[in-house]
C-alpha cells in the first residue's frame, strides 16, 4: 500500500516515513502542498497524510484537489497543530477521514493508519518507537564544544532526538585541540537529518561559537525556534524542552533558563561561585534595567525573527555575551517592549559540571567585561541597527560546516 505524507517540516516527516516503511507501506514525502498535489496525481496513493498550516498553499487545498477537482475518495488524514474548530469542521465537510492534532505519539499515528487502510506487516518491532512524539514545531539547538572529548554525553543527546521529532542539534566544534571533532562526527553518522557538525578551525571562544551556530541554523527554513545549550548538559534536554513549550505557547521572543533556587528544583552551585554570581548579577540588573535573576544560564530559546538582532555582530565579551544579547534587544525595541518579549523561566534541574573551563579568576574578570558592555552599548538604537545590516555570509565563510 502507498502513502503520501505532506508537511513543510522535514523533521516531522522523517520519523513518520521510517516507521511506516518498517510497517511495509511504500511512502513518499513532500514538503510543499503544490508538490504534494503533483505527486498525488502521479503516485496515486492509497492514503494521504497532510498538514494544514503550510506556506504559500495550505493543506486544505490538497484536500480540495482530491475531493472536489479529482472527485476521488482516497482516504485523507489531517496531521496538524491547527486546533481551530472552523478549520476542523471545514476539513470534515470536504471529506477527510481523520483529523489528528499535534503533538501526538507516533504509535497513535500508525495505529490510525492501520485502522484506515489495513495492516501490511504485523510482526515488526515497535519498542524503539514507544513515546516518540510528532511535534507541531521544529527546533534547532546549538551546542558549543571545546575539548569535550571526555565530557560529551553522546547517549543523552541521541536518546532525546530519537524520542522527540522536530529537533535538530548543531554541535559547534570551537577549534578543539583534542578529538572532539572525531567524537562529533561519529555522533552524527546515521543521524545526518537530525545532527549537524559545524567546525570552526580556530578557537574563538564560547560567544563566537554560539553566534556562528545560531546564524548558521537560522538559514534552515523548517525551524521555528533556535536556541543554545551547554555541551555538559548542566541543564538537561527535558528542561530545555520546557523552555520551548513556553515560547511556543506565548508571545515571548526569548525564553531564558534560570538557575534560581525554588521548591522542588535540583539546583547546585559551589558556594564561592554563588557569592560571585550574586555580585555580578546585581551589576547586570543595573546595566539592563531589568530584574533578571540569572542572565548567564547556558540554556536559551529564541524566536527566529530576533536571531539577526541578537547575533549579527560579534560580541564584545567572551563569557557574558548573554548580557549583550539582552542589551541589543533593549536598544532595538526599547525597554518597555523588550520586557514584554523576554521571559526568565526557572529550571527544574541544574548541576555545576566538573571540568568547567571558567575559573574563579575568570569570574572576577567578568566584572571588568561588564564595564566594557556598559561603555560599548551606551549609544542609541542607530548603532545597533547598523550592526544588523552587515553581510552575514562574509563572516560565515570564515568557518566551514560538515
Amino acid at each position: 500500500m502507498k502513502i503520501l505524507a505532506i508537511d513543510d517540516q522535514k523533521l516531522v516527516l522523517i520519523p513518520l516515513k521510517n516507521r511506516l516503511e518498517e510497517l511495509g507501506y511504500e511512502v513518499i514525502t513532500e514538503i510543499s502542498a503544490l508538490k504534494g498535489i503533483e505527486t498525488y496525481n502521479s503516485f496515486q496513493p492509497d492514503l494521504v497524510i497532510v498538514d494544514l498550516n503550510m506556506p504559500e498553499v495550505s493543506g486544505i487545498e490538497v484536500v480540495n484537489h482530491i475531493r472536489v477537482h479529482q472527485k476521488e475518495q482516497t482516504p485523507i488524514m489531517i496531521l496538524s497543530g491547527n486546533t481551530d474548530d472552523e478549520m476542523i469542521t471545514k476539513s470534515f465537510d470536504l471529506g477527510v477521514n481523520d483529523y489528528m492534532k499535534k503533538p501526538l505519539s507516533l504509535t497513535e499515528v500508525c495505529a490510525r493508519v492501520k485502522r484506515l487502510i489495513g495492516v501490511t506487516i504485523t510482526n515488526t518491532e515497535a519498542k524503539k518507537y514507544n513515546n516518540v512524539m510528532i511535534q507541531q514545531r521544529c527546533v534547532g539547538v546549538v551546542i558549543p564544544c571545546y575539548n569535550e572529548e571526555r565530557r560529551l554525553l553522546s547517549k543523552e543527546f541521541t536518546d532525546f532526538i530519537e524520542k522527540n521529532s522536530g529537533y535538530h542539534l548543531c554541535f559547534v566544534n570551537d577549534g578543539s585541540k583534542d578529538k572532539t571533532l572525531d567524537v562529533l562526527n561519529d555522533l552524527r553518522k546515521g543521524r545526518e537529518d537530525f545532527i549537524t557538525v559545524y567546525d570552526c578551525e580556530k578557537n574563538g571562544g564560547k560567544a563566537e561559537a554560539v553566534r556562528q551556530g545560531m546564524l548558521f541554523m537560522s538559514k534552515k527554513e523548517d525551524l521555528d525556534y533556535i536556541g543554545f545549550l551547554d555541551a555538559d548538559l548542566s541543564t538537561d534536554l527535558t528542561d530545555f524542552d520546557d523552555l520551548v513549550s513556553t515560547i511556543e505557547n506565548s508571545d515571548y521572543k526569548i525564553v531564558s533558563g534560570s538557575r534560581i533556587s525554588r521548591m522542588g528544583a535540583d539546583i547546585t552551585k559551589e558556594s564561592a561561585r554563588k557569592v560571585i554570581s550574586l555580585t555580578i548579577n546585581f551589576i547586570i540588573r543595573k546595566i539592563l534595567k531589568m530584574d533578571f535573576k540569572d542572565t548567564q544560564c547556558g540554556a536559551k530559546i529564541f524566536h527566529k525573527d530576533v536571531i539577526k538582532i541578537s547575533f549579527a555582530k560579534k560580541f564584545v565579551t567572551q563569557w557574558i555575551f548573554d548580557v549583550e544579547i539582552f542589551r541589543r534587544i533593549t536598544l532595538h525595541f526599547g525597554l518597555k517592549k523588550a520586557k514584554q518579549m523576554l521571559c526568565e523561566q526557572p529550571l527544574k534541574r541544574w548541576i555545576h559540571a566538573d571540568g568547567s573551563k571558567l575559573s574563579m579568576k575568570d569570574s572576577v574578570k567578568i566584572v571588568g567585561q561588564l564595564g566594557q558592555i556598559a561603555w560599548h552599548y551606551r549609544s542609541n538604537k542607530t548603532s545597533i541597527n547598523k550592526e544588523t545590516t552587515f553581510n552575514l555570509n562574509t563572516e560565515l565563510v570564515l568557518s566551514k560546516s560538515s
